[in-house]
């Protein structure tokens, strides 16, 4: 290849991504003066990353085989609009081989390695050969080209369960399983290799041992042209959930500074075996004591930012310099540790109902200011939609301080202090991951998350006397802020009353919709004198100063800060108990619930029919699986609600279903 045409100057950058990472990557390449080109499908006309671009341009449907993985359509956007250069981010083609070769044979740049360094290390099973050959320690397992069933049986059986069966292209946990029996791998083949071949267009398989309680490390590493091959230390991402990470801090709590050179050393042997020019991580398991290779991610990381935090390098920067020609600016000894640093991913997801994605309209869209040490990287705004076609990460929060309890205090509080409405996020759910005490502690493998989830998803504490107080104090906060508009109206002083006093009443349920529970009831009074809240038989002096983002509410001489988000007859307040989500009951009445039974095997989300996993008139337990939906990227399996029979099959495979359509009916058994 021409080293000319591979690394060069360019003034227009053109991302091949969306959401989060293209607004990362645009901001970097504006700073550095370039000129920026983003691309859309029909869904994301209205995108955040469609706004902060220079230029933007429609590639195609929402399905993003139809637009984000459209590498003729994506080489046509960038010869339209001059674009010398394209990042791809991650996910998507950011480790397609193919797309690397095609940005290169149309004369651009491509911000990363080659399609032979991809080749190279993309393959799981090629990776695993090469790195065995370089001398990287490795978990014993199969990496052959066969595929058919009786040879990956034969391999399972000779390496011992349990094992991990998982998809030798791509990454993100999908195409993995965890295997602990012969009786599983059939049905755990059938389904890694689908989903592997939807998300990568490749279903090859390879076998390992699968290390019992591990940990996840990984280097991160850069190289250039020149030949200059860096390591930029460690981060640990133990804390997953289906095989995808959900917290990652840097450096790792686990290693000693011993440990630290160690992998590092291994993870630059890894990658100075292909000679690796750009950015890329080596990832390891460890059982606690040493570091087996698992495979490289020849791209940027989602979790990139912890480890420019505990450096101060900006890898995307870096990643551009490199595709300029440059050298890399510091050497392996000039790269320093500075503190602790840990990310959280907020996704529109539901924790509670086994993460289902959430999709809608964002209606409310509040996040911490970026400082004391927090940094938030979004690709969201208020207004925007999560649609049903894309994975549903919405933005990353990094802490920075100079040791980890802080580092993990200062997250926290970033987690507290964001609402984020219309649709439901996990952020409650990482705050309560976070300041578990065995998290705190490092007490933690890859399972801990699957294990604790009855506690991380517990039910939020029942409403007491201050966040009844802070609900009525809301609305009336709310009505007097919408009296604003209104210069004559005496709604602008709180508890105007022109004579006497006067008593408005108020009902609260728990929960969203018309809520739960019984009615809790609260009074307010109001009119001369001072304004008071009577609950049961106790009446609080009451006043209410609004603030940005809620308000501080004074009861009996003790100010408290709340904050609250009202959509109609739903609120959402914070208050130093925790968040609660309450229903005003309707002064008026007329309310109704709509019941929607647990037994209604419906698509939960717009969705894709993968496969048929029962027939009709078959005999089910409860928890039997019955169908299973291919929704944003990863797979859903819906199961028999109780008892019964397969009365009827309403889809069939390659059905494309939308949100709340009825795809099965099981008939209960009567006993």
């Amino acid at each position: 290849m021409d080293r000319t045409r591979l690394y060069r100057r360019f003034r227009t950058l053109l991302i091949a991504n969306r959401g989060e990472i293209a607004c990362r990557v645009i901001r970097t390449a504006r700073a550095m003066g370039l000129r920026t080109v983003a691309v859309y499908s029909e869904a994301d006309r209205d995108a955040m990353h469609v706004a902060l671009a220079d230029e933007a341009v429609l590639l195609g449907p929402a399905r993003a085989r139809d637009s984000y993985l459209d590498i003729e359509r994506l080489i046509e956007a960038a010869r339209k609009t001059g674009a010398e250069a394209v990042h791809p981010g991650y996910g998507f083609l950011s480790e397609n081989a193919e797309f690397a070769q095609a940005c290169y044979d149309a004369g651009l740049v491509f911000v990363g390695p080659t399609a032979e360094m991809m080749n190279a290390m993309g393959s799981k099973s090629g990776s695993k050969a090469l790195m065995e050959k370089a001398g990287v320690p490795l978990v014993s397992g199969y990496h052959g080209e066969a595929q058919d069933d009786a040879t990956l049986a034969m391999a399972a059986e000779k390496v011992g369960f349990p094992i991990l069966v998982k998809a030798s292209a791509g990454g993100g946990g999908r195409g993995m399983r965890i295997v602990r029996s012969a009786a599983e791998l059939g049905p755990a083949i059938v389904s890694a290799k689908r989903e592997a071949k939807a998300a990568f267009g490749d279903d090859r398989m390879l076998i390992e041992r699968y290390v019992d309680n591990p940990r996840h490390i990984e280097v991160q590493i850069i190289g250039d042209s020149h030949g200059n091959l860096l390591s930029l230390f460690e981060r640990e991402c133990t804390l997953q959930r289906r095989h995808q990470k959900v917290i990652e801090e840097a450096p790792s709590p686990t290693l000693n500074a011993a440990q630290r050179e160690t992998v590092c050393a291994a993870a630059r042997k890894a990658a100075g075996a292909v000679n690796y020019v750009g950015a890329g991580t080596i990832e390891f398991v460890s059982d606690g004591k040493d570091v087996f290779f698992i495979e490289m991610n020849t791209r940027l990381q989602v979790e990139h930012p912890v480890t420019e935090l505990i450096t101060g390098v900006d890898l995307v920067e870096w990643q551009l310099r490199v595709a300029f020609g440059e050298a890399l600016p510091l050497k392996q000894d000039e790269i320093k540790l500075n503190g602790h640093a840990i990310e959280a991913r907020a996704y529109a997801e539901n924790p509670t109902k086994n993460f289902m994605p959430s999709v809608g309209r964002i209606s409310t869209w509040r996040l911490p200011a970026e400082t004391g040490g927090l940094r938030i990287d979004a690709g969201y705004r208020e207004g925007d939609s999560v649609s049903p076609y894309y994975d549903a990460m919405l933005a990353k929060m990094i802490a920075w301080a100079p040791t980890r309890d802080v580092a993990i205090d200062r997250l926290n509080r970033g987690l507290e202090d964001s609402d984020v409405r219309g649709i439901v996020t996990n952020i409650p759910f990482l705050s309560a991951l976070i300041t578990h005490p065995k998290v705190r502690a490092n007490a933690i493998d890859t399972g801990f998350i699957e294990r604790e989830l009855a506690v991380l998803t517990s039910a939020a504490p029942a409403p007491g006397e201050l966040e009844l107080c802070a609900a009525v104090a809301a609305i009336v906060n709310d009505e007097r802020q919408a009296a604003q508009g209104e210069p004559r109206s005496p709604w602008q002083t709180f508890g105007w009353q022109p004579v006497g006093r006067r008593q408005r009443n108020f009902a609260f349920r728990v929960g969203h919709g018309v809520g739960h529970g019984p009615e809790q009831k609260i009074a307010l009074n109001y009119g001369s004198g001072p304004s008071t809240l009577v609950i049961g038989e106790r009446e609080l002096a009451f006043a209410v100063a609004p603030k940005d983002g809620g308000f501080d509410l004074t009861l009996d001489g003790v100010k408290s800060s709340v904050a609250a988000v009202i959509d109609g007859h739903e609120l959402y307040l914070r208050t130093r108990n925790g968040r609660f989500d309450l229903h005003w009951v309707d002064p008026f009445g007329g309310e109704s619930e709509e019941h929607v039974g647990e037994d209604k095997i419906a698509a939960p989300l717009p969705g894709t029919v993968v496969a048929v996993l029962a027939e009709e008139g078959a005999k089910l337990e409860k928890g039997a699986p019955i169908l299973t939906l291919e929704v944003m990227k990863m797979e859903q399996t819906l199961r028999a609600p109780y008892a019964g029979v397969l009365k009827s099959i309403k889809c069939k495979v390659g059905d494309i279903v939308q949100e709340g359509i009825e795809l099965a009916v099981v008939e209960a058994s009567g006993e």
